[in-house]
């Protein structure tokens, strides 16, 4: 029997610890019980922005969790607006409390992985995160730039099904989940609404914010998929969402074999 593959998590940042109130890595453990129970160990990623650091840090783990949390810096996306976003919708954003460190980390982090070719599951703002490093620009606030769009920031039901999001036929979320129309937690204000190459949307909501995202044929991960709902506030009631981890996990196994096989 071979290990356990070891799942590189990355946290948000908070401004207040526990611990003398100091700068602090923050992770629900939510996310970590969902690894664990899908055969994984979690391990978090070090809160720093040097490359090297980061990089030794991915080879030595052999997938990659992006979480949620605060605003990803509009600065890496709101160039592609034009007209020029409004100062209004801007003061929106809740950007993170470390001066944008944990938004440089996450870019180089996966630089890192496509560049290891390490297995990458993203949720909530690690789905946009995924997104912006590729040049994709966001909704910075859907309330404001969507009118008519859904209540996607329903943060007192993170544990509940709001709405729906319909899947691309074959995609691997609907091969992992079985199932055409897939339910949802929302608990983000902002979105994607078209995705940037070398990704294509595989569900996505009546209102048309993008709530998968996959890799394009011909573009080769061992494993990609991210999404804007947060599975693993789910995954304790519905077996479509322990799928999606047990399947990351389970890719992130193989590449160990692979790789001790070279």
């Amino acid at each position: 029997m071979g290990r356990q593959p070891l799942i590189l998590v990355s946290p948000s940042i908070e401004k207040r610890g526990v611990e003398f109130h100091d700068l602090s890595s923050s992770l629900s453990i939510r996310y970590e019980a969902a690894i664990i129970a899908a055969g994984g160990i979690p391990v978090v990623a070090p809160a720093t922005t040097d490359r090297a650091i980061l990089a030794e840090s991915l080879r030595r783990t052999d997938g990659v969790l992006l979480t949620g949390g605060d605003d990803i810096n509009p600065q890496f996306y709101a160039h592609l607006y034009r007209p020029k976003l409004t100062p209004k919708i801007l003061k929106t954003v809740e950007q993170t409390p470390d001066d944008g460190a944990r938004d440089l980390r996450e870019l180089l982090l996966i630089e890192e992985i496509f560049r290891q070719r390490k297995p990458v599951l993203g949720v909530c703002r690690g789905h946009q995160m995924l997104h912006v490093a590729f040049g994709g620009r966001l909704i910075v606030d859907i309330k404001r730039q969507c009118p008519g769009a859904l209540n996607h920031q329903q943060s007192d039901k993170p544990l509940q099904v709001v709405h729906e999001a319909t899947l691309t036929p074959g995609s691997l979320l609907s091969k992992i989940c079985k199932t055409r129309v897939l339910g949802v937690n929302s608990t983000h204000h902002q979105g994607i609404a078209e995705p940037m190459n070398p990704f294509v949307a595989t569900a996505r909501s009546r209102d048309g914010i993008v709530e998968a995202m996959e890799l394009q044929r011909g573009i080769d991960l061992p494993f990609f998929l991210s999404v804007q709902f947060h599975p693993e506030r789910l995954v304790q009631r519905h077996a479509r969402y322990r799928a999606i981890f047990r399947t990351f996990v389970a890719a992130c196994a193989k590449n160990i074999k692979i790789k001790n096989e070279r």
